[in-house]
């Protein structure tokens, strides 16, 4: 790995990860990795070697053509630095790890003590129930109480099998760094990358989170069209509908109406992000 040197006088760093695989249904979390490096235009700082962390017959290498000539594309973990007007964001993003998840974890939280973000923000995205026609149930969690509190998450209480963002959240804690981890709900039954929706969903929680305006691009129209598609797909299966018809019912039943001081919340959000803009 590239010396961290490269990364010296960032401007009120903040770092957002993603990491495909087990935590990345839909490729929707790594999604708004590639968005935000696409989208502003995101400068490679450094990769990490991947000879000693991938399995390359589970993620192999990829021949692609470049200018007219074949190219190698070996998997692995890129650190890219994104300029905002307002700050610098670290973008981390790749497959996760196969081998020596202590060492690779321990190698990006060299980084980040470097660089001493604001804010680390981990993404990931999971299979669930939720169906596809209702907005995109974002879970958060922060690794302090002030921190959850500060930005309206919940302190973690999950016990059971994690990936590497569980084991970079657990280390980043450990290291006092402050750290929030948000998952997207991708619907089971439409499981094939990409997921535009749910891509979307994250990147307006990282933007609410982050009190910075992010451009979404195409991802709205994305999504419609990609909620569109699964409508018609839906439509010609009469039993997949009827099931997630019973989604739909069990998800608007188990969601309460906004109170007033949660609609007062988001509309300051949208004025903030607005005026933002403008500026």
């Amino acid at each position: 790995m590239a010396a961290a040197r490269e990364l010296t006088g960032l401007r009120n760093p903040a770092v957002i990860a993603a990491f495909g695989g087990w935590n990345d249904a839909g490729e929707a979390a790594s999604g708004v990795i590639d968005h935000l490096a696409d989208r502003y235009e995101a400068e490679l700082v450094f990769a990490i070697d991947p000879e000693e962390f991938y399995d390359f017959q589970v993620n192999r290498p990829v021949v692609k053509m470049l200018d007219g000539r074949r190219v190698l594309e070996w998997p692995s973990t890129e650190v890219l630095v994104a300029r905002l007007p307002e700050r610098d964001l670290v973008l981390i993003g790749g497959p996760e790890p196969n081998f020596a998840w202590q060492v690779y974890a321990s190698r990006l939280l060299s980084m980040l003590r470097s660089i001493r973000p604001d804010l680390v923000i981990l993404l990931g995205a999971m299979l669930t129930d939720a169906p596809h026609t209702r907005p995109v149930p974002i879970s958060g969690t922060a690794s302090t109480a002030g921190l959850a509190e500060e930005l309206g998450l919940e302190v973690s209480t999950y016990e059971g099998p994690t990936g590497i963002v569980g084991v970079l959240a657990h280390d980043c804690e450990r290291a006092d760094l402050p750290v929030v981890s948000l998952w997207a709900s991708v619907p089971h039954y439409v499981a094939d990358p990409p997921n535009p929706k749910a891509t979307l969903a994250l990147l307006a929680r990282v933007e609410d989170v982050l009190n910075v305006p992010l451009d979404a691009g195409d991802l709205a129209e994305a999504a419609t069209a990609w909620t569109t598609q699964v409508n018609e797909l839906v439509a010609e299966d009469p039993d997949v509908a009827g099931y997630i018809t019973a989604l739909e019912e069990r998800r608007d039943e188990a969601t309460p109406d906004p109170n007033g001081d949660a609609i007062a919340a988001e509309f300051e959000r949208y004025l903030r992000r607005r005026d933002q803009r403008r500026g």
